[in-house]
């Protein structure tokens, strides 16, 4: 099982969480679409050459997003994190992969 976190701007929060949701991640026993999420501030300067989805080249930017999280099954990870890639509307989307280990009591 992994744990998949990433970092989303409001007006694409519903569709990148849509598009991992369909690749599989988020199911926990009987449930799906299972996640975990909560507002903050992004920072980041876009550089020359960027394609940046919001601000412009040189400029330090202060955006609202949202963090993500949610689990993922290993045989999912990839999918999960292509579908995360493609629905995203940044050029560098912010995410990260850890491993969990299976604790059994």
């Amino acid at each position: 099982m992994y744990k998949l976190c990433f970092y989303v701007p409001e007006s694409h929060l519903d569709v990148v969480k849509s598009a991992v949701f369909e690749a599989g991640a988020g199911r926990i026993g009987d449930y799906d679409s299972c996640c975990w999420q909560s507002l903050g501030q992004g920072q980041f300067r876009p550089l020359t050459g960027s394609k940046a989805f919001i601000g412009q080249a040189g400029v330090l930017e202060h955006v609202a997003e949202w963090k993500v999280e949610l689990v993922v099954a290993d045989e999912l990870i990839h999918d999960a994190v292509k579908a995360l890639r493609k629905a995203h509307p940044y050029e560098t989307p912010a995410f990260e992969v850890w491993r969990l280990s299976d604790l059994v009591f």
